[in-house]
């Protein structure tokens, strides 16, 4: 975990916020109906977060290791254009999003929950993990939510770096 200080500074840098989704936008369960559809729950304060962050200029994308119709649904609603699903390696995946994208690594958070977010996680500028998350992932995030998954925890995540980035500009000016 580092100083409060340099947290902020991190979160100051960042133009492009990426969640995991099993676990981190939501809490982790899936229920599957009838048909085989799988249903998951998300919370809608995450959802106000991401809209107040990308109506001051910071990207949003999703990338989760399974694929979904809620997934999709769920971006579609919040205008996320940046979508990756069933994806096995986030950490390589994030090499085509800083190229495609036109990032650096510094302007890049991830917030994420299980030992399939570590890869990710150790390349971006402000690595974030839900309260819930497994050790591993904890022990590595430089910013600890204390909302669990699927229960705010991306709202939080949003808000420090909303706040981090007022704050520098009211001291620049």
């Amino acid at each position: 975990m580092v100083s409060k200080d340099l947290l902020r500074e991190k979160a100051s840098r960042i133009r492009f916020v990426l969640f995991d989704v099993d676990g981190t936008l939501t809490d982790g369960q899936i229920i599957f109906g009838p048909d085989g559809e799988d249903y998951k729950s998300f919370n809608i304060k995450d959802g106000m977060g991401i809209h107040l962050a990308q109506k001051d200029g910071i990207r949003i994308g999703l990338i989760s290791g399974r694929r979904s119709l809620a997934v999709e649904k769920r971006a579609n609603d919040l205008e996320i254009l940046h979508v990756w699903q069933d994806i096995k390696d986030k950490g390589g995946l994030l090499k085509c999003i800083l190229k495609d994208l036109d990032l650096k690594p510094e302007e890049v958070a991830f917030m994420g929950d299980d030992i399939n977010d570590l890869g990710i996680l150790r390349e971006v500028g402000l690595s974030a993990a839900v309260a819930n998350a497994v050790r591993e992932v904890k022990d590595i995030a430089d910013f600890i939510s204390e909302l669990d998954g699927g229960r705010g925890a991306a709202r939080e995540f949003i808000d420090f770096i909303r706040s981090a980035k007022t704050r520098l500009k009211t001291q620049n000016v």
